[in-house]
């Protein structure tokens, strides 16, 4: 079996590409979060160090060094998670996409009003338009069964009212539907086992 012959740092004391295991970590070692992963060329390092690590973590060689699962919890691993918080329900609401096994955030969005459902919807839309785009054959984790069903149905049941200031955050609902019913995908939708595994890692931690 080949050794790798290439580090990549994307995240250390030191970010970039490294000829030896411990160049790399050196980097890495102490650093919280450290992203990072072995080459067998240097092409290929520099290829990867030019794109973002999600595109890479998770998939065999040396990788980030932390979060770790436990591989009894059936996290599936790469994929990615999502989940909203409300500052109010109504209230300020924003939801994000993150890299399930290194929280690194994919994409955002808040808006000045919204609810908590409706966030958790726009998220998983959002994934799978994001996944789409970017062809990566992973899942999606959330904690919302609301949602899921809203996705499952192509239609975001909320009850909020439409109003002057909401107008902004239900044309994104509306976009969000119509992504839904013109795309195909074939992105598995998962529930997020709290009980089991704690908070999903996508959780914004203000409860």
């Amino acid at each position: 079996m080949a050794k790798n012959k290439f580090y990549v740092v994307w995240k250390g004391a030191k970010p970039g590409i490294y000829g030896s295991w411990a160049e790399c970590q050196a980097q890495i070692k102490g650093f919280a979060g450290a992203l990072y992963k072995g080459f067998e060329s240097q092409s290929e390092a520099i290829k990867a160090f030019k794109s973002p690590p999600h595109k890479f973590i998770g998939q065999g060689s040396k990788t980030s060094s932390t979060p770790k699962f436990n591989p009894k919890s059936n996290i599936i691993i790469p994929s990615i998670s999502v989940d909203a918080a409300c500052s109010g329900n109504p209230g300020v609401m924003e939801y994000q996409g993150v890299n399930t096994q290194t929280k690194e955030q994919l994409f955002h969005m808040k808006y000045p009003i919204g609810t908590n459902n409706i966030g958790e919807f726009l998220g998983i839309v959002h994934g799978l338009s994001y996944l789409k785009k970017h062809n990566l054959p992973i899942p999606i984790y959330t904690d919302s069964k609301i949602a899921m069903g809203w996705v499952e149905k192509k239609e975001c049941k909320s009850k909020l009212e439409e109003t002057a200031k909401t107008k902004e955050l239900f044309d994104f609902v509306r976009r969000a539907e119509a992504w839904l019913k013109n795309n195909t995908y074939s992105t598995k939708i998962l529930k997020w086992d709290t009980k089991n595994w704690g908070e999903i890692p996508a959780d914004f931690g203000r409860k």
